[in-house]
């Protein structure tokens, strides 16, 4: 046995070549037709996250490779998570039911080039989200705003030596979701029913991977009589046989597709959220079981955060890999025409309660 792991452990670290970014995102529709929608986010490295509150009117100017960029002011206000003490909401919701979500897409992002007549139109990658979330309300303003701007190849500080790859996801109020990627140096859009996503490769890709998976159902197969033999499935679940159980963005997303799908749906938004956290327990990544070696150095891929998001009463869920208790952030209780930002350093350590003393002896 203790050579077989070693085995595996020596293959697995040979064959990984980046540090993992296993980021999954899925949508749910209650009975009573609201929706909710969240995500993982998982890295080889640890990220200093903390939450922000973006008023409205709030200044931002773009970075790009050779300078200022766009300059905007925030025309709605939004809450969501940031990295490395910065205002680039990288994963949030504004006042309007919008939410946007970076996810990873290695080897497959490529930026246009910056030039003299596009940089005032330019964003750094890790600022695009923001701009997404604090400049329009549906994603119908969404498609019409890509046309006057511009993802700059941008080296961003803390996140590596080269533009850090992403594609975004979107939903409205509505539950209309978008994916957008920039590939060839273009921004393409793809509807996204599902409401689902992960990584690399690209959207359309993972779509008609789907086909490959047609025969999975959450209904247990029945018993099979072949020569008077019969053959009878050995316990629940298997109508899911073949459904991939890797951590690769494949894998992930057909199962973020067929998890969201197959799910009862709950009652209303509130029973929702923790069914999508439910849900997203099936994606989480523990230390040690994803890892990468970059430059003789292992790296680990885990679920750093979790986070949903309720677009009806603006409440922003999340957890953390240290701390699994959820919590919660009700953007309406903000004053969203305050001058500042308002921010909360997200550094809990997970807590138990012990109930030995609240057991009573039990009657006959």
């Amino acid at each position: 046995m203790k050579s077989l792991y070693i085995s595996l452990l020596i293959s697995a670290l040979t064959l990984s070549t980046i540090s993992g970014e296993a980021c999954t995102g899925i949508k749910l529709t209650a009975k009573d037709g609201s929706v909710v929608h969240g995500r993982t986010a998982e890295f080889g490295v640890q990220l200093d996250f903390s939450a922000l509150v973006i008023p409205r009117g709030y200044p931002f100017t773009g970075t790009n490779p050779h300078g200022p960029g766009l300059s905007y002011k925030a025309k709605y206000g939004a809450v969501g998570i940031v990295c490395f003490n910065t205002t680039a909401i990288l994963d949030g919701m504004n006042e309007k039911g919008l939410s946007v979500g970076a996810f990873y897409f290695p080897g497959y992002a490529k930026y246009p080039e910056i030039t003299s007549k596009n940089q005032k139109n330019a964003l750094s990658p890790t600022e695009f989200s923001g701009w997404l979330l604090t400049q329009h309300a549906t994603v119908e303003e969404v498609l019409a705003g890509l046309k006057n701007v511009v993802i700059a190849p941008t080296v961003i500080e803390n996140w590596g030596p080269t533009p850090p790859p992403f594609h975004y996801i979107v939903y409205d109020k509505t539950g209309r979701s978008l994916v957008i990627e920039p590939v060839g140096g273009t921004i393409k859009t793809y509807e996204n029913k599902l409401g689902i996503i992960t990584n690399s490769p690209t959207f359309d890709w993972h779509m008609t991977n789907l086909t490959n998976y047609v025969n999975l159902t959450p209904f247990n197969v029945k018993p099979v009589t072949v020569d008077g033999i019969t053959f009878t499935p050995f316990g629940q679940g298997s109508g899911m046989m073949g459904l991939p159980g890797d951590f690769s963005p494949p894998s992930r997303f057909t199962r973020a597709a067929i998890f969201s799908t197959a799910a009862i749906p709950s009652a209303n938004a509130q029973d929702a959220v923790f069914q999508a956290f439910h849900i997203l327990n099936q994606f989480d990544i523990p230390v040690g079981l994803v890892r990468a070696v970059e430059n003789g150095v292992v790296h680990t891929d885990a679920t750093l955060a979790t986070a949903v998001r309720d677009p009806q009463s603006l409440k922003f869920y999340y957890r953390t890999y240290d701390d699994q208790s959820i919590r919660m952030i009700d953007l309406k209780t903000f004053d969203l025409e305050a001058q500042t930002l308002q921010t909360l350093p997200i550094s809990d350590r997970q807590t138990y309660e012990d109930v030995s003393s609240k057991f009573t002896p039990k009657s006959e």
